[in-house]
């Protein structure tokens, strides 16, 4: 898909329902409450799936607002707007689910990866102990080296098999968010180790084992309370029903969609037939204002060098 293809839907590229199903064999829920997060959730279907039959509170975060409405009976709590101006307490949630946007972020600075910058926004967001789920294309586990060779443990990497995910190559990675103390303990062989797997991704894609339909070890994630999400960006959709009873709007109005000009009366002399022939193809022009000129330029051969005076009404007689 080319990269206009992908702005018209927004970069959104749902799991398959079937992959989701199989991601939810690969964890195990505990029994009491715990909070869920999709921050790219769409209509929540492969959300609902992946934590289906358990105590989830599901929030998710969804920039579109048809899909933020058709996600939101599924959902605990759910914010309409973007994820990078969503802010959450650090270690608040069990369970992390990330399928975000495949494109180039825009920034002034430096070019980044979507896929990077959403991880690196919401994973501080994950208890030490939590689970990961993160659903990206093969090649772009490279830009995301750093935060999962670093935080992550016991991380695994799996091809998914559906004919839609292997257009995007795309491949789960799941892991579990190491303590601060693991991390202290961590030598940089091991993360330059990790960093090297995750950058060769791309090139090792085709011998990726298929995500199985369960396993016997599955992450185990841990329990936690509700969580609070603040969105602090603008609310654009208020903001677009809001425009057109603004005063700019009404303003720019006049120069933007002017009301059409309205020509009264009718000619002092009689037109000829080659003369009305002309007049009626006006229409075709495609340019308002080239249409509006040549008018004025026949009307003014037409009507006899009055046509000036005509068009102002000052001779002009009620039409009969």
């Amino acid at each position: 898909m080319s990269r206009l293809a992908a702005k018209v839907r927004c970069n959104y590229y749902p799991l398959p329902l079937r992959e989701a199903e199989r991601i939810r064999g690969l964890v195990q829920f505990p029994v009491e409450p715990f909070s869920a997060l999709d921050p790219c959730v769409g209509e929540g279907i492969a959300f609902a799936a992946i934590t289906m039959d358990s105590s989830a509170r599901r929030y998710g975060i969804e920039l579109d607002a048809y899909r933020a409405e058709q996600a939101a009976p599924m959902l605990t709590k759910i914010i309409q707007g973007n994820c990078l101006e969503t802010h959450c307490p650090v270690e608040s949630f069990s369970l992390l689910y990330e399928n975000p946007p495949y494109d180039w972020a825009l920034s002034t600075t430096a070019r980044e990866r979507l896929e990077a910058a959403f991880l690196n926004h919401t994973f501080r967001w994950l208890i030490p102990g939590g689970v990961l789920l993160f659903v990206i294309p093969a090649e772009r586990a490279a830009d995301c080296a750093q935060v999962l060779a670093s935080h992550f443990k016991r991380c695994r990497i799996f091809r998914l098999g559906s004919p839609e995910s292997v257009r995007y190559r795309q491949v789960l990675i799941a892991g579990v968010r190491r303590t601060r103390r693991e991390r202290e303990k961590l030598r940089d062989r091991e993360i330059s180790a990790g960093r090297s797997l995750f950058a060769t991704l791309g090139r090792e894609y085709e011998r990726l084992a298929e995500l199985p339909e369960s396993r016997d070890d599955p992450y185990a994630v841990p329990p936690t309370g509700p969580v609070t999400l603040t969105f602090k960006g603008l609310p654009l959709d208020e903001l677009e029903d809001l425009i057109p009873t603004s005063l700019a709007s009404r303003q720019a109005a006049r120069i933007l969609a002017p009301e059409p000009t309205v020509i009264g009366g009718r000619p002092l002399t009689p037109l000829h037939a080659g003369q009305v022939g002309p007049i009626t193809r006006v229409g075709d022009f495609p340019c308002k204002y080239l249409v509006k000129s040549l008018t004025f330029r026949w009307l003014h051969s037409i009507v006899k060098m009055f046509c000036w005076i005509c068009f102002r009404g000052s001779l002009v007689r009620p039409a009969m």
